[in-house]
């Protein structure tokens, strides 16, 4: 396919890309923070996506999903649905969500925002074991190695207050290391 570069495909998506303005800086705080909020949301959008995809997977994906990190206060929520029924799911979604307009979309890969809820909501629909269903097992992996949210966290508190396009481009090399480290290698293969 000419113009593909899963490469780039997916460090754009690591790193946010699409969704804020670059020119903005970025403001980290502690997921506890956010926790009652984020669950209010994830519960409210899970119900409603279940209730209209029955056959979709609906997981809380990124930082506010994972106890002890740090985040911008957004809640990600991972929308899996098998490939064939991939093109009827966005068009579910669309009747509540607007599409980000700045992300990547693909026949497999399509995400969605809601600014103005409780927390801002972003959705990632996933083809299940596309190149992009890695969401969620992003977000497993940090719970089972808090090293790594240690790690990651490190980050966030350098690039806290700083510029947004540089937070991203250290955030998209940081999980690029994890995607290639063994430890994510071993745990993804443990998974299935």
């Amino acid at each position: 396919m000419q113009g593909y570069d899963p490469t780039f495909q997916r460090s754009f998506l690591i790193s946010g890309g699409g969704g804020d303005d670059v020119n903005d800086k970025v403001y980290f705080r502690h997921e506890s923070c956010f926790r009652e909020d984020a669950a209010m949301v994830v519960l409210k959008h899970r119900s409603n996506i279940k209730d209209n995809m029955p056959y979709a997977e609906v997981l809380h994906v990124g930082s506010t999903a994972v106890a002890g990190a740090l985040t911008k206060g957004d809640v990600d929520l991972q929308v899996r649905v098998p490939q064939n029924k991939f093109e009827g799911a966005k068009e579910v979604l669309k009747q509540w969500y607007s599409v980000n307009k700045g992300s990547y979309q693909s026949h497999y890969f399509c995400a969605f925002e809601q600014p103005d809820e409780v927390l801002p909501l972003g959705i990632q629909l996933t083809a299940i074991g596309s190149d992009l269903d890695h969401f969620w097992k992003l977000t497993y992996f940090f719970k089972e190695h808090p090293d790594y949210i240690k790690a990651y966290n490190a980050i966030k508190e350098k690039h806290n207050r700083q510029s947004m396009e540089k937070y991203r481009e250290a955030k998209s090399a940081f999980i690029e290391n994890i995607f290639s480290s063994p430890e994510y290698k071993a745990f993804g293969q443990a998974l299935f």
